[in-house]
């Protein structure tokens, strides 16, 4: 991706894909691969369907269901949505003119979402009184959102539901918190042992440190997997995703004309009103962005969308989603957006801009661009957001991701905020790189080979720690020498299918980020790796033994550093073989071949990996791409947080410091060699850190008063 913004860019993943047209390929029954394996569990009490946006999972849960119903006794199937707009995705299939042996089908008055009236306590009486004649009906399947569900279950409690399928969509809003109401009541049905649960989602991580579920009811699950690295790489026509992080300065809507492209079809989200980035007044904010697009022609009266002529004479398509002060005409935008005779057209729409809403189960095949404002410290959002871009369509060979993000402030008090932000965009960019890595499959040196691998030209050697690759699947089976292994059938499956779960709690944590990012000085690699991800691990899998604790955190310090280690050993590759052009041969590379081709993995062994520290590739991106008094921004204010100094002589320190740079014309440095002029410095960063505490304490109090 060419740097549109200015000279900062972190071109933070590119792939290409294999392009095999796998995914959309379909079986005897009419079901595309992810599907297929998610019908082979079908008989399970409780399935977890853990697979990317535009999978096909709400496919997958129509012939699941119908299996249940008519083959495993269960009386209905009642599918749980985050909300209304979602259950469309369940609407009608005509399954059995492809193969399936029933058809989906759903009585009008049982797809609540399209019920009038919104889903809070105070209206949704209906609804819940609507359920309660379903579950009294002969009728087999209801479509409702969480919302309802809840009021439902309240009101007519556990008993109700038994023998019945509960079908969760979008599983990850659930909580393992008790104050998470859907949580608590998927655990007394799964207590109550009465139901069967099929929960999906295309991310089983959270934004927050909470689990999705306590790790006992989590146990009684069987899981199925489908990674984002084997949809891509099954697609038919999209052959390449591009994820980027563009720095800019001064207000957003001026950069957005720079990394806004009118020719491809894009979905624009626009920071929060409480964002850092928001310029505090949506309906401008929207206005401003159309305005860069071109010359505003009118509505077009039919479907609400404004009219934009484009600078090439073009007339783009605009669908507003902020603006609600119209709710008649908000109604028609979105009532035009799902209209099923235009899905296939690709000249329906052409920029779609949006606050809250196109993020998780909004289907719009061609868009190409998923242009992001300000940061989502939430790795689920961001999977979201990327995935209404990698749907695949005929003639659409590129997706892209863009994450609009403001530069460190030169304003001393906004430095702590845009290295919070700071942090939280390299968290993302390396929690992006682990959802899309293949799966790797870890085990001890001479466990032997696996069916389905190629070891190379000279296969499996015993002796060696082999390194074997299975095309069809995207896994990868690399031995380690002193590897733990898993000793219970739980542990094994989260070292299977769970360990991006565990990387998302580690590089999301603060105390790892900052010193494994700033204080490598004083940061041991193996404090990270060894003593800081055991403790998140133990912390997520309290019930697990020590040694399957251990195993855990092995196999997850092993896939971090491997995909870290492949990135920068390609980035090096590149820049060496195109004389230095640094930013765009690390963004051109695809990470894939970069495993492929990281020879050096036949040598390592489990020293090797505690030794490594996970953050390396993403300090040579942030170094790269941020100017030095950018970057010493950022580790002046790190380092300012560790100093402990008294307000009353850091208040002085800051005095002599500014004489110091009235002799010198620059101000103390942290990194200096003079212990006095370092000690100046830290009084400065000593007493910018009280400023920011006692403002934003005056801040607070005001609010509250």
């Amino acid at each position: 991706m060419t740097n549109s913004t200015n000279s900062y860019t972190v071109p933070a993943v590119s792939i290409t894909t294999a392009h095999t047209g796998a995914s959309s390929k379909s079986n005897e029954l009419g079901m595309r691969t992810m599907q297929e394996r998610a019908y082979a569990k079908r008989g399970e009490q409780y399935l977890l369907i853990k697979s990317p946006p535009a999978s096909g999972k709400s496919r997958a849960l129509m012939f699941i269901a119908l299996d249940k119903l008519h083959n495993q006794g269960l009386q209905q199937a009642i599918i749980v949505v985050p909300e209304r707009s979602i259950g469309s995705s369940f609407a009608d299939e005509p399954l059995s003119e492809f193969g399936f042996h029933w058809d989906w089908e759903v009585a009008p008055q049982w797809n609540l979402c399209n019920a009038p009236g919104v889903d809070e306590p105070r209206v949704a009486k209906s609804k819940v009184d609507a359920v309660r004649q379903f579950l009294a009906s002969s009728d087999r399947i209801l479509v409702c959102t969480h919302a309802t569900f809840r009021f439902a279950v309240d009101e007519l409690g556990i008993e109700a539901f038994d023998n019945r399928l509960i079908a969760v969509d979008e599983f990850h809003h659930v909580s393992s918190n008790p104050d998470n109401k859907l949580g608590s009541q998927l655990g007394e049905l799964i207590g109550r042992d009465k139901v069967h649960i099929v929960a999906m989602t295309g991310s089983y991580f959270r934004g927050d440190s909470e689990a999705v579920l306590s790790p006992t009811d989590e146990a009684r699950f069987e899981t199925v997997t489908y990674t984002y690295y084997e949809q891509l790489n099954g697609y038919r026509w999209l052959k390449s995703l591009d994820i980027g992080y563009f720095f800019y300065t001064g207000r957003y809507v001026n950069a957005v004309a720079k990394v806004l492209d009118p020719a491809l079809k894009t979905i624009v989200h626009i920071p929060s009103v409480n964002a850092r980035e928001s310029l505090k007044d949506k309906e401008r904010e929207v206005n401003e962005i159309m305005h860069t697009l071109g010359e505003w022609k009118g509505l077009d009266p039919d479907t609400g969308f404004h009219l934009i002529q484009a600078a090439d004479g073009r007339v783009l398509k605009v669908a507003d989603l902020v603006d609600d002060t119209d709710h008649a005409r908000r109604s028609r935008v979105l009532t035009a957006l799902k209209d099923p005779a235009q899905k296939n057209n690709r000249d329906h729409v052409d920029v779609i801009i949006a606050l809250g809403m196109a993020k998780e189960g909004f289907d719009w095949i061609w868009c190409e661009h998923a242009l992001t404002i300000g940061y989502r410290s939430s790795l689920t959002e961001i999977v979201q957001i990327i995935g209404r871009a990698t749907r695949d369509a005929e003639g659409k060979e590129r997706a892209r991701f863009t994450n609009l993000i403001a530069e460190p402030a030169a304003d001393q008090s906004a430095v702590s905020e845009a290295v919070n932000d700071m942090l939280k965009a390299i968290s993302a960019s390396l929690l992006m790189e682990q959802v899309l890595a293949p799966r790797y499959e870890f085990t001890p040196k001479d466990s032997g080979p696996k069916d389905g691998f190629d070891y190379g030209p000279q296969g499996y050697v015993p002796g060696r720690s082999n390194f074997g690759v299975n095309e069809a699947s995207g896994q990868f089976h690399m031995e380690i020498n002193g590897l733990s292994t898993p000793q219970s059938p739980e542990a094994a499956r989260i070292c299977k299918e769970d360990l991006n779960e565990v990387v998302t709690s580690f590089l999301q944590d603060r105390v790892v980020l900052e010193r494994g990012l700033f204080d490598t000085e004083n940061t041991l690699p193996e404090e990270l790796t060894q003593l800081r991800m055991g403790k998140i691990v133990r912390e997520r899998y309290p019930e697990l033994s020590a040694a399957d604790q251990e195993a855990i955190r092995q196999h997850a310090v092993a896939a971090m550093n491997i995909t870290q280690q492949a990135k920068l050993a390609l980035g090096q590759a590149d820049t060496n073989s195109a004389g230095g052009s640094g930013d765009d041969a690390l963004g051109s590379t695809s990470l894939i071949d970069g495993v492929r081709r990281f020879v050096n993995v036949r040598d390592l062994d489990i020293d090797l990996i505690d030794r490594i520290n996970p953050f390396e590739a993403a300090y040579a991106v942030l170094a790269r791409a941020m100017d030095e008094k950018s970057l010493r921004q950022v580790q002046d204010s790190i380092a300012g947080k560790k100093i402990t100094i008294p307000e009353e002589d850091a208040r002085e320190l800051a005095k002599r410091a500014l004489l110091f740079k009235n002799e010198r014309g620059r101000l103390p440095s942290l990194n200096s060699s003079d212990a006095w002029e370092k000690r100046m410095a830290e009084g400065v960063a000593a007493l910018a850190r009280y400023r920011a505490q006692a403002k934003a304490k005056a801040e607070k109090e005001a609010s509250n008063g």
